[in-house]
């Protein structure tokens, strides 16, 4: 993929406009001028896929998609505005077997989708410019070199000797929407008498000092050049032919954290060359190590020297047909994920590179970046040089894109490879290969020596996937339905990937998007994620957790109810997360880290992701928000040891709090209760026994059973010394259906600068309470609210909220029958 960074001082146009899209049958044309001229045309996008052109024309729906890689795909521009003379064509990215023809010659044969091509041209004006995609479905057939092993989930088999996305060859996983076209910029670069290309950064943070290294090449001869970072300046040295270095030490320099533990601090870089300012782009200055634990065998991020708990998801496409590329594609979700508390996105091996457009804004937005390269579950040749040549190229140019951004923390050899091999039952040795072992990382280590490198996706332990050592894909809670207390007994030491359920998104997105019976349409059924071959899917598996939390019969309540049946899991699948991320940021835990499958849906409707694909946050997106808090308390239930306390400070600031715990009868009438003043160190996560605040025995996890039960809910709340509410947490020891509750609440809009915030009192607990205002996102939702105080909900105005107008909707909860208007 093309760097950002890959010519300064040069003039490039972006060719993307004039492009028309024909297809025809395999082999039928060989040149541009076989093309019939009845053909019937369509205007295309470019940058752009033939999936977004052919939707565009209405001749294609991603819901229903018809087969792209059977024909072959013409994208045909004239270059009207392009003057004669010398150029350069750069082709950022061609999905996947593309011939690239100027005045009926060519240029160009590509076999690589993540390969960047710049090809030296001489045009005449008015030129031709023609990509010929060839259909790649008859080539999948074509015998390669002999597999070991042949991975289930992925269809067909040959598509392990092209380079090209898995994206649309997941059956069950993703619609099959086959990636075909020009999915990245083509642009024409005309070099100047200062043009300035190879340009090479490193930012490095030592002992506190920043260290700035930059090389690059100059067609000028011995130009005056100084690199600017910050308010220091150091001027290039000569170091051979046309090639220039200069290194740059900032003795006091601000280093950049993820948005968790600090601010994502970031310094302009620029060139002056002979009185001239070119802006190089935006760095950070940061240390990233892996931390194996006490014992070696577990699996950590430091960064600048602090342990940091990664918690985040698995990327996907911010859309499939389009696979775009740009900075507004990007930024709904990513500030999305921010917003939730992420300090880390994974982008794995099944997916596609994104641009150097992600990386900046992972950058601006303090998100670590987990990516792996585009290999997964495949048993990729090991002796090709034509494949291992296309490695070289695809490697080397993602890395170079991203060679400034501080965001990038763990670069991984790709995802499942090694897991496939082993639970087939394959002994190590085929387990590893020299793509993983050798090639890449060799790449890495001389291109990104800041970055740590993983060579797998899962790795480490007596199998690749053992979640108590090194990397897992931990699915013991999820997929494999085991009980909320495998997250303790499973020893998970970093996930990077888990808890995948078939996500109900909110009603106004079903409404608008999936208008069909939930659960029991065929329309809904085809949009829940299911691992093909399996007899069940993820619905399936959120309903073991819903009938676990809620003891009800899933069967038969969405028969009988499908209303609270899609509201109690919607509620269920956000009570799993919470819970389990208790266990794993708890004090004593060796987990330190783990990322949901997955950000964002494909489609919408019942998908894996946290976000639908509207870009709307589903209601396990809020329980998410309140569970990767920084400042955060938690409840552990330690059965005859009581009910443990848990308070986590994760940023670099002491910070005095009052911590009070209050257990409910009824969910109203305080059994018991105390509060303690605490001063958090900066990092810290503390323990304490919730009698120690009340300063007797009290039986808050209902182990000694000496009577009947004395409360039904716990309450842990974290406050700051003005009174301001910085976490809470719930727990339930008589199970949550016995915590249900018709609560009266009063609810009242505040207006305050045009801006509004519900605010909201219960006359005894709530569970689970939804707030529904057509036009808006309430900042919190499918919360807990409990008696003995208010709480404020700030409401932000979506496209169609009237300026002034008060906004009104409605409030209900799991545990009453009340509908609460606003």
């Amino acid at each position: 993929m093309g760097g950002r960074l890959a010519s300064v001082g040069a003039e490039e146009t972006l060719l993307s406009e004039g492009w028309n899209l024909v297809l025809t049958e395999p082999g039928a044309c060989l040149t541009p001028h076989d093309i019939p001229p009845s053909s019937r045309f369509i205007a295309a996008p470019v940058p752009g896929t033939v999936a977004d052109a052919l939707e565009r024309a209405g001749l294609f729906d991603r819901e229903n998609p018809e087969p792209l890689n059977t024909k072959d795909a013409w994208y045909v521009c004239r270059l009207f505005d392009a003057q004669p003379g010398d150029v350069i064509l750069r082709f950022g990215g061609l999905a996947t077997l593309c011939h690239v023809f100027l005045n009926g010659q060519e240029i160009l044969s590509s076999e690589s989708m993540f390969t960047a091509h710049e090809i030296p041209v001489t045009l005449m004006g008015g030129d031709d410019l023609v990509l010929c995609f060839r259909a790649l479905g008859p080539r999948l057939s074509e015998p390669g070199a002999r597999a070991r092993w042949r991975p289930q989930m992925i269809a067909p088999q040959g598509l392990k000797n092209f380079r090209t996305t898995l994206l649309g060859h997941m059956p069950g996983w993703c619609p099959e929407i086959h990636a075909v076209g020009p999915w990245r910029p083509i642009t024409l670069v005309r070099r100047s008498v200062m043009s300035i290309d190879n340009v090479s950064i490193r930012a490095v943070l030592e002992n506190g000092v920043g260290r700035l290294s930059v090389s690059l090449h100059a067609d000028a001869e011995n130009p005056e050049m100084l690199l600017r970072c910050g308010e220091v300046e150091q001027g290039f040295e000569k170091i051979g032919g046309n090639h220039y270095s200069a290194i740059l030490k900032l003795p006091e320099v601000t280093p950049w954290w993820p948005h968790t533990h600090g601010t994502p601090h970031l310094y302009e870089l620029t060139l002056v060359s002979d009185g001239t300012e070119y802006s190089l782009g935006k760095t950070g200055f940061r240390r990233i190590e892996i931390d194996r634990g006490v014992d070696g065998d577990g699996f950590g991020l430091r960064v600048n020297g602090e342990p940091v708990f990664c918690r985040g998801a698995v990327w996907t496409t911010a859309d499939i047909v389009r696979l775009p590329g740009f900075r507004a594609d990007y930024e709904p979700f990513l500030r999305l994920a921010a917003g939730a508390g992420m300090n880390m996105i994974r982008i794995g091996g099944t997916m596609a590179y994104e641009t150097p457009e992600f990386f900046e804004l992972c950058d601006e937005l303090g998100i670590l970046v987990w990516q792996d390269f585009m290999f997964a579950n495949f048993d990729y040749p090991r002796s090709d040089k034509a494949f291992t040549g296309h490695v070289h190229a695809e490697v080397e140019g993602f890395i170079h894109g991203v060679q400034a951004s501080p965001s990038l923390a763990v670069l991984c050899g790709g995802s499942e490879i090694y897991q496939q091999a082993a639970m087939l039952g394959l002994p190590q040795e085929f387990w590893r290969g020299p793509l993983t072992e050798d090639v890449i990382p060799a790449i890495a280590e001389r291109m990104r020596p800041d970055v740590p490198y993983v060579p797998n996706s899962p790795h480490g332990g007596a199998m690749p996937f053992s979640p108590n050592t090194g990397v897992t894909h931990y699915y013991g809670i999820g997929a494999y339905m085991r009980p909320l207390e495998d997250a303790r007994r499973a020893d998970v030491r970093f996930a990077a990937e888990t808890l995948a359920f078939a996500h109900a998104p909110q009603q106004k997105t079903l409404q608008r998007h999936l208008d069909v019976p939930a659960v029991h349409s065929p329309l809904w059924k085809a949009r829940v994620p299911r691992d093909r071959g399996a007899s069940w899917d993820f619905e399936d598996v959120r309903d073991f957790y819903l009938k676990e939390l809620y003891n009800v019969d899933p069967a038969a309540l969405r028969r009988e109810n499908p209303e609270r049946y899609l509201d109690l899991s919607r509620a269920a699948t956000g009570e799993v997360l919470t819970e389990t991320f208790a266990e794993w940021r708890r004090k004593g835990s060796n987990c330190n880290g783990a990322l949901v499958w997955t950000l964002q849906d494909i489609l919408p409707g019942p998908g894996w992701g946290v976000v639908d694909s509207t870009g709307e946050p589903k209601p396990v997106w809020f329980a998410m928000r309140r569970a990767f808090r920084p400042i955060q308390v938690l409840l552990t239930d330690e059965g005859t040891n009581g009910l443990d306390v848990h308070v986590i400070n994760e940023t670099g600031e002491s910070l005095p709090v009052e911590l009070e715990v209050v257990c409910l009868r009824d969910g109203k009438q305080r059994a018991v209760s105390g509060s303690q003043a605490l001063i958090l160190a900066p990092r810290s996560t503390e323990k304490l026994a919730a009698t120690e605040l009340f300063g007797a025995f009290f039986d808050t996890t209902y182990a000694f059973r000496f009577g009947p039960p004395s409360h039904d809910v716990t309450v842990a709340r974290l406050r700051s010394v003005d009174g301001g509410l910085l976490a809470e947490a719930f727990h339930f020891p008589l199970g949550r259906s016995k915590a249900f509750h018709d609560a009266a609440i009063d609810v009242k809009a505040v207006e305050d600068g045009g801006n509004w915030t519900l605010e909201l009192q219960a006359d005894r607990f709530a569970q689970s309470v939804h707030v529904d205002v057509p036009n808006y996102r309430a900042a919190d939702d499918w919360f807990h609210l409990a008696p003995g105080s208010v709480k404020r909900v700030p409401l932000h105005g979506l496209a169609g909220a009237t300026k002034g107008e008060a906004p009104s909707g409605e409030i209900r909860t799991l545990g009453g029958s009340r509908i609460l208007a606003i």
